[in-house]
This record gives C-alpha cells, sequence and structure tokens, in this order.
C-alpha cells in the first residue's frame, strides 16, 4: 500500500474542457477516462424573415489519457432539433437529426496539468455520420492551438486559434474556416471558477460567407475532485451570429 501512495499523490487536477468556447491545453493523467456532457445546448437566431431555434441533448465529449502528454477524444451529437419559422408566411418546419462524429488528439508541449504557461496541439477529424442541418453533410478536419498563462492564482488568460476546413452549407465539398477566442478565467472559489470570452471566427462557405463575433459568460463547479457541473450563455454581436445561445453540462474524470 505504500507504494501506492506517491502515485495517487501525483495524480494532476481535473482540467474539463466544459463550459468554455475554447479548447484548454491540459491533458487527462495517461488511463484517465472522462465523459463530458452537454445536457442542453439550445441556440437562437432571429432575422426579418425568419427565427430558427437549435437543441442539442446529451453532446458528449469523451476523453482518454494515453501518456503523461497526450489524449484521445471522441465527440458525438447523438440528437438535435432544428425549428424553423417563416415570419412573413406564417410555416413552421422541424427536423430532427443526429449529428456527426469527431475524432480528435489534445498533445501537450508545455505543462500538461495547465499550469504556467502551457500549450498544446489538437488536431481532429469529422465524419459526417449525421444528416444536416445538425450534422456537416461532408468530412472536415481542424487543428486548434489551446494556449493558456497563469497570471496568478485567480486569473488564468487563454487562446484557442483555429483553422479548419469545414463542410460547405450545401453538404458538398469543403471550405477554409478560421478563428481566434480569447477568455479570461477568474477562480471565484477553489471549488466555483468563472470564465469571459470573445471570439471572431471567419467563414469562407462559398454559398454565403460570414465573420461571427460573440461574447460568452460561462462557470464551472467542481462538485468534488472529478466532478464539474457547469452553465454559460453567448450573444452574438453582428449579424452574421446567432443571437443567443443557453447551455448546461456535467463533467466527470473516471
Amino acid at each position: 500500500m505504500a507504494l501506492l501512495c506517491p502515485v495517487a499523490a501525483q495524480a494532476r487536477d481535473y482540467c474539463p474542457t466544459r463550459p468554455s468556447l475554447g479548447q484548454s491545453p491540459c491533458v487527462l493523467d495517461q488511463g484517465a477516462v472522462a465523459v463530458e456532457t452537454a445536457l442542453v445546448d439550445w441556440e437562437h437566431d432571429r432575422s426579418a424573415d425568419e427565427r430558427t431555434d437549435t437543441l442539442l441533448i446529451a453532446d458528449t465529449l469523451l476523453r482518454f489519457g494515453v501518456s503523461d502528454r497526450a489524449e484521445l477524444q471522441l465527440e458525438w451529437q447523438p440528437f438535435g432539433r432544428e425549428v424553423t419559422r417563416d415570419r412573413v408566411l406564417g410555416e413552421t418546419e422541424r427536423q430532427n437529426r443526429v449529428g456527426d462524429l469527431t475524432l480528435g488528439a489534445r498533445v501537450n508541449l508545455a505543462n500538461p496539468d495547465g499550469s504556467g504557461f502551457s500549450w498544446a496541439v489538437q488536431p481532429s477529424v469529422t465524419l459526417p455520420v449525421g444528416r444536416q442541418p445538425i450534422g456537416g453533410g461532408d468530412w472536415g478536419a481542424s487543428l486548434i492551438v489551446p494556449l493558456s498563462y497563469e497570471l496568478n492564482d485567480t486569473f488564468t488568460l487563454q487562446l484557442s486559434p483555429e483553422v479548419a476546413a469545414e463542410a460547405n452549407e450545401d453538404g458538398h465539398g469543403r471550405h477554409l474556416a478560421y478563428g481566434n477566442i480569447v477568455g479570461l478565467e477568474v477562480a471565484l472559489t477553489d471549488a466555483l471558477a468563472m470564465e469571459l470570452e470573445g471570439e471572431v471566427r471567419r467563414d469562407d462557405d462559398p454559398v454565403e460567407a460570414a465573420t461571427e463575433v460573440r461574447a460568452a459568460l460561462s462557470f464551472g463547479w467542481m462538485v468534488n475532485d472529478d466532478t464539474q457541473l457547469d452553465l454559460g450563455t453567448a450573444a452574438g454581436l453582428n449579424h452574421d451570429t446567432p443571437d443567443l445561445r443557453l447551455y448546461a453540462g456535467v463533467a466527470r474524470r473516471f
């Protein structure tokens, strides 16, 4: 038993990817598994002609620690519902769909526990197992470089620059998308953290190119060393961006 104590003491603090918009550079300990689920994720967009509400249920990310500095990831959206209301004709269209499957990895290159200055590379590929409008309709790929820097015991600066080959809106082929998320995490207590974020993302879809700009606020509460509950909201700051997003979820390490 004495031989096991030093190993247990070296286990890193659990760092869930939720609930921020951006990604974290920290990775799970080798052999650890985490399940991080959006219990509910609702987005609302309103224009002069129509109103669209999108609801995702149980959007889940699985994380597997495979070495001291690397983890594998699998994400799937098992159910999504989009309701579009034509404000001119008064007609409503409802679509229930399964989302796509994303396979990825996160490899940390400095401080895998996320302390001090930490950064990682996170490539992924999306497989079109779902259908539009929840799924993309074609495969895609992305590369994110998550970075974080602890300013002090209370404040941590985070960045998530990304470049992606994203499925076209018509479901055939891919186009370039890129952007960055800047966040400031604030440790309110030992168990409760708040994050303020801003995002700018350019999407060069050949059907309709757009530049999305949003601001977000989220809270994560560590119930214990291995479980976090969270909630968050994001607001669109221009016409290209959905007006409002509300979400809540849970993350658990095993």
